[in-house]
């Protein structure tokens, strides 16, 4: 199989066109259960996010068929390095779907060094941890949080403890957020063009659907 057929089955990252439907009539072919765990420095900049991608049963039996090359019904360390190669290009071209914000600026984040694949209870589990480029301090509103721009794979933090910082200043607050479609389109109308409704797969807008981890941190002193 094409390195770039198989990326689109596992990463769900190529630009897929879903057709002429609203955002909210888009529905995912891959669904995933998320954690992000933010850690931070003891100067209060963001050391990394690590991530934990669990992908549910019917795309994790579709990667096993596809990359269990001798056949025996399970991946072995081989295939998974196999898998985690394909997922850590095919994410490369959409920064592995990450969304960081500092008072709504966007926050560039390096390539994770390395992608880790897991199969275990009949589920492929994606891990890999990465680094802002430049130091990143918490101090105002910064913003975390997952989204696939393709609007092919819905990842999912099912509970707001999915969603944790280690060593959480005190002089931050923490809550998540998860926004309304119908909201979110209302409150982005001057930002939606037609190409997004006709294909929102063909953008980067998808974000503003997007469970966030919300840190707002006051001043130190």
């Amino acid at each position: 199989m094409h390195l770039t057929r198989r990326a689109a089955i596992l990463a769900s990252a190529l630009a897929m066109v879903l057709g002429s439907s609203a955002p909210v009539r888009v529905h995912p072919h891959v669904l995933a259960e998320a954690r992000l765990d933010v850690v931070v420095n003891p100067d209060q900049t963001v050391k990394s996010l690590r991530h934990l991608w669990r992908f549910d049963d019917l795309f994790s039996s579709t990667v096993l068929m596809e990359f269990d090359k001798n056949a025996d019904l399970k991946l072995d360390d081989a295939e998974l390095q196999d898998v985690s190669n394909t997922v850590y290009a095919s994410l490369a071209e959409y920064d592995y779907f990450q969304l960081v914000t500092a008072n709504g600026k966007d926050v560039s984040m390096k390539p994770p060094p390395t992608l880790i694949a897991n199969y275990e209870a009949d589920q492929l589990i994606v891990l890999f941890e990465s680094e802002p480029k430049e130091p990143l301090k918490l101090a105002g509103k910064v913003d975390f949080g997952v989204y696939d721009p393709t609007f092919y794979t819905a990842i999912d933090f099912v509970e707001d403890e999915n969603m944790a910082v280690k060593d959480l200043p005190s002089t931050c607050k923490r809550s998540v957020i998860r926004p309304d479609p119908d909201e979110a389109i209302a409150q982005n109308q001057s930002n939606l063009t037609d190409a997004f409704f006709n294909d929102p797969s063909g953008t980067d807008l998808s974000k503003i659907f997007a469970t966030r981890l919300e840190l707002n941190c006051q001043a130190q002193g």
